[in-house]
């Protein structure tokens, strides 16, 4: 998500109180210029929150009070909503690859919806066991060029948002989200450029809580070539700028985080405005 997106732009002229060759008014004139500022300051503090409550279905960062219905129905999208609308069989993603470079991604396997009990690390299971296991979504992309492959999955807890809220921060306090022994397990599609993708196949991940939803979106990506990796790298470091990885040098930090991202986004779309779907 892009946090700030759609805050009011505002231009203020040479304030009243002043003549042209601004030399102040009596003070009566003056009052006004301060009750532009005092605006001014008041407009971008709105701003400001806006973009932060935006931000907060990827980062669980969010203050703002949770909407029980839209909670809910959240949790209920996993068996209500078509599977292309959760992992469209084409993700575009303007600006998510290296350097800003835009990226493409073709859904080639969906999973069958399923348990947790295989799709991660034994010790990421155990954290996320609290929130518990209502039902569990995957698919695997591969990129334009066909050289990365990466599964994105979506795991919708039986957790209430005081839950979720509490392994949200748990995750960012702890630096969970960048533990490589702390990953989700790739779905390896059968027969696709995935055939290979399995746990040593690892290079790049994300993990992130949703506070505004009992879900977790997540993403793990490799090369398609089946190449093996010593030290994958947690997407958030492998896109740092000046990092020198071969995780990062390849994107593969990009083609996780911007999968999810981007899976992440159309889970909010469609459960914000489940009623408005042209006929």
């Amino acid at each position: 998500m892009s946090p700030g997106d759609g805050r009011p732009v505002v231009s203020f002229g040479e304030p009243e109180g002043y003549d042209g060759a601004g030399r102040g008014r009596p003070l009566a004139g003056r009052v006004r210029p301060r009750t532009a500022v005092i605006a001014l300051c008041l407009v971008l503090g709105l701003g400001l929150i806006s973009g932060a409550v935006t931000g907060s279905w990827l980062t669980g960062e969010t203050t703002a009070p949770k909407d029980a219905g839209t909670y809910a129905a959240a949790g209920a999208l996993w068996h209500s909503v078509p599977v292309d609308e959760l992992f469209p069989a084409t993700v575009r993603g303007r600006g998510a690859g290296p350097g800003g470079a835009d990226r493409t991604w073709t859904r080639i396997g969906v999973a069958p919806d399923s348990g947790c009990a295989d799709a991660f690390d034994p010790l990421l299971r155990a954290t996320l066991a609290p929130a518990g296991c209502r039902r569990l979504l995957r698919a695997t992309y591969t990129d334009a060029t066909q050289s990365f492959v990466t599964t994105v999955g979506l795991l919708f807890t039986k957790a209430d948002a005081a839950t979720m809220g509490a392994l949200a921060r748990r995750f960012k306090d702890e630096g969970l989200a960048d533990r490589t022994d702390l990953m989700p397990r790739p779905y390896a599609a059968k027969g696709t450029a995935a055939a290979g993708f399995g746990d040593r196949q690892r290079a790049s991940w994300t993990v992130s809580v949703l506070t505004d939803a009992p879900v977790v979106v997540y993403a793990v990506s490799g090369w398609a070539d089946g190449r093996t990796v010593d030290t994958p790298q947690s997407a958030e470091q492998a896109i740092q700028s000046g990092t020198t990885t071969a995780p990062s040098q390849a994107g593969l930090g990009n083609e996780a985080q911007g999968l999810a991202d981007r899976v992440g986004r159309s889970l909010r779309e469609t459960v914000e405005s489940p009623t408005e779907k042209p006929s």
